[in-house]
């Protein structure tokens, strides 16, 4: 018998560099243990206070992870300079850290080379190398402007309110919205009120509905759609995510709009045209926002269950939300439509589907549903007997799916589930599929041949 050989230390370190997919998972892990340091930090909070390391870990991970999940009122608690930790990290959470280095070596000058390239590739979302550095300029630009010019509208409304302060809360506003965060700086009209005492300004919560759509979007989508005056054409991924983002908003307008329509604890006092605006709004904040125009806890079991499908299916790929995707979860509805028509390929838009894409999609649904159960159960026990389930649920697919919406449980759990929700958000952001890849060991780059093996299914 022959000794194994043992490991170069060249291997150890190509280990150690590990896969683009590991990289930006330990990206976002850096950026949030970071954070959390800053925020502990007496010059964080107006108190001047130490923050422990639970509460600030937890802020960290809901601002990286674009939640909104919230322990501390954002105004209230945290200092300018805690609010500034907070929207950077927002800021940085909501384009991916590799995106945002990857952008300024390409504004000095300098070259990414290959690694960088496939890094870029990766966090972008883009299969070509040869778009990654249009791809990255193009989201930048994009990003930049939108949110500039969504301050410039909110601020109509809330300089002359604030004054100097408004313009900070209107930037504040529009990058939390355009990352599809769901953190504000409203503390000062209530404690946690959000966006509720403008349910009834359209001024304020349109523009927020927009810059939350066009942050959902995706990098890819807007490209195709920026450049579609010059090809006159759009992907079958671009064409998915136009017509479900619609679909879903529109079935969500009219749902929400119709459960609450006499419900006072929600939108019963207000006038039918901005019920109609507020049902337009939760529709719209599902979709991994975290803002809210009406009270999350005061809505009925069916406006509860039905913001728990949104969040769980989320906003579009290399975007600024969460959830399992738009692209996936029509995907695995059109898969079971051509099984029950006795079709072998999944086929969308007259399209087929490569089989890795339907593999895929079911794997992200069956992961992040045994993420979201396990979690709701360990939590819901964790908590004092009469818990509401649904508000679990709501609770944990909101973080799950970084939407940030909350029905008050995260204020009653301890530290432990609080904890777990902290791994929901991460899990939530760089994705529970990525999470494993980047986990799993590198097998065999040979195929191994093996028997088929027959199942009878049903």
């Amino acid at each position: 018998m022959f000794d194994k050989p043992k490991p170069k230390a060249s291997d150890k370190l190509n280990f150690l560099k590990g896969s683009p997919v590991q990289i930006i998972c330990l990206s976002f892990i850096a950026v949030i243990l970071t954070g959390a340091v800053l925020l502990m930090l007496p010059i964080s909070t107006r108190t001047g206070d130490i923050t422990s390391f639970a509460d600030a870990v937890f802020t960290a991970t809901s601002a990286t992870c674009v939640t909104g999940l919230v322990v501390h009122d954002t105004y209230l608690y945290w200092s300018f300079f805690g609010q500034l930790v907070i929207l950077t990290l927002i800021q940085i959470g909501g384009l991916g850290l590799v995106t945002l280095t990857s952008f300024f070596s390409v504004m000095i000058g300098k070259k990414l080379g290959f690694r960088g390239m496939d890094l870029a590739k990766e966090s972008v979302n883009t299969e070509s190398f040869a778009d990654v550095k249009k791809m990255i300029r193009t989201v930048m630009l994009v990003t930049f402007t939108i949110e500039a010019l969504g301050a410039i509208v909110l601020g109509l409304t809330f300089i002359p309110k604030y004054g100097k302060e408004g313009i900070w809360f209107s930037i504040f506003l529009s990058i939390s919205a355009f990352c599809n965060a769901g953190f504000d700086l409203l503390g000062q009209e209530g404690p946690f009120v959000s966006l509720v005492n403008y349910a009834s300004t359209p001024q304020v919560y349109i523009p927020i509905a927009l810059l939350v759509v066009f942050g959902g979007l995706g990098f890819i989508v807007w490209r195709e759609l920026f450049l579609y005056y010059k090809t006159k054409k759009l992907s079958l991924h671009t064409r998915i995510v136009l017509v479900m983002t619609g679909s879903l908003i529109l079935i969500g307008t009219i749902v929400f709009t119709y459960t609450e329509w006499n419900n006072e604890a929600t939108t019963g006092h207000l006038s039918n045209i901005n019920k109609i605006g507020a049902g337009f709004f939760q529709s719209v904040t599902t979709r991994t926002a975290g803002f809210n125009t009406i009270d999350q806890a005061g809505l009925t079991d069916i406006s509860k269950m039905f913001s728990i499908v949104l969040m769980f299916i989320g906003a579009a790929p290399a975007s600024t939300g969460g959830g399992i995707k738009v692209t996936t979860i029509a995907v695995i509805a059109m898969t079971i439509v051509c099984v029950m028509r006795g079709k072998e390929d999944t086929i969308v838009m007259k399209r087929i589907v490569d089989k890795k894409a339907v593999y895929k999609s079911f794997t992200l649904f069956f992961l992040a549903l045994m993420v979201v159960i396990t979690s709701s159960l360990i939590i819901y026990s964790s908590m004092a007997t009469g818990a509401n389930g649904i508000d679990v649920v709501f609770e944990t697919v909101s973080a799950f799916a970084t939407a940030g919406l909350s029905s008050g449980v995260t204020a009653e759990i301890g530290i432990a589930p609080r904890y777990l929700l902290v791994m929901c958000m991460y899990l939530g952001r760089v994705g529970p599929l990525s999470m494993v890849v980047s986990l799993a060991l590198r097998g065999s780059s040979n195929k191994e041949i093996l028997p088929q093996g027959r199942i009878i299914i049903g």
